[in-house]
């Protein structure tokens, strides 16, 4: 059965850069190990405003953080020493483990004229790899499979579904997709996962005689194959796996253990977790802080 309907809430994340924010959801905290989504954009802004909408360097632990972008370029730096500038296509996959910051900047002014959009998804590890050594990966496009049938193309940008697979490090079974979808193409979700939803990031669809728009997200249980049709060309990100259990989720933390979270806001106020060693002039300080620079979510609580 439809389990749920999410609509994305306006979030801010910088001065220049509000974002449609998907998860966590009060409702429904989780889809699979998905713990965090947000679509930022299209951003059209002018040249002269890019730096503003930066975000500096900060802090994560417990998960994996994954970035893919329809549009724009965004640079990374992190604690590991690594610099990527991520292209529409790629993916950057983070994994926090037991510690790393990173930081998000948009560096050539041009592209946020043409129109940045991207989707930031957090992945929660499984307790085993909670406390993993941080690690850094970019995958090119050629190695996310993609196929195509009558008005559907799709890439798998982690995980497998469909009979498609790919080299993306994950930690626990999931899938994760780009999906583009012609007017009246239909499809259904894969079976083999034990929670599925997705996200329609442009246009609409159809499913049982009611239309779902852009901006939702609709959340199902496993064994349930609904026929979705859609009612224009349009874009969806579809994702899900394995569930993990209850997880505990307050700024750019998170964690099966409160404890684990009350530790790391203690490393970052103390500068035990390390800035980037090419972007650490600057940071986003815990949200307690009246100074703190806006630049990162806002802090949560999951139980």
């Amino acid at each position: 059965m439809l389990d749920i309907v999410i609509e994305a809430r306006k979030a801010s994340i910088a001065p220049g850069m509000d974002v449609k924010r998907i998860l966590p959801f009060r409702l429904h905290r989780m889809v699979g190990p998905f713990i965090f989504m947000d679509h930022a954009g299209p951003v059209g802004i002018q040249p002269s405003m890019a730096s503003d909408m930066d975000v500096l360097p900060h802090p994560h632990i417990g998960l994996s953080t994954v970035s893919y972008l329809f549009g724009g370029q965004v640079t990374h730096r992190d604690s590991l020493g690594v610099e990527q500038i991520i292209l529409p296509g790629e993916v950057n996959w983070m994994t926090a483990g037991k510690g790393i910051a990173h930081s998000e900047r948009f560096e050539d002014p041009s592209v946020l004229t043409g129109g940045l959009e991207m989707i930031q998804t957090w992945v929660a590890l499984p307790e085993k790899d909670e406390e993993a050594e941080p690690a850094f990966d970019n995958y090119k496009p050629d190695q996310l499979p993609v196929y195509t049938d009558t008005g559907v193309w799709m890439r798998l940008i982690a995980g497998n579904a469909y009979g498609l697979k790919n080299s993306v490090k994950t930690h626990s079974p999931l899938f994760y997709m780009h999906i583009v979808l012609d007017k009246g193409a239909r499809f259904g979700l894969p079976p083999e996962h034990e929670e599925r939803g997705f996200y329609i990031v442009k246009g609409s669809v159809e499913m049982s005689g009611v239309v779902y728009p852009s901006g939702q997200m609709l959340v199902f249980t496993k064994g349930v194959d609904p026929l979705i049709i859609a009612r224009e060309d349009s874009v969806i990100m579809m994702l899900g796996g394995e569930q993990l259990g209850p997880r505990h989720i307050w700024w750019n933390f998170v964690s099966s253990r409160k404890e684990r979270i009350e530790q790391a806001k203690a490393d970052w106020a103390a500068g035990r977790i390390l800035l980037p060693p090419t972007d650490n002039m600057e940071f986003i300080p815990l949200p307690e802080d009246k100074f703190r620079t806006t630049g990162s979510p806002p802090p949560e609580a999951l139980s």
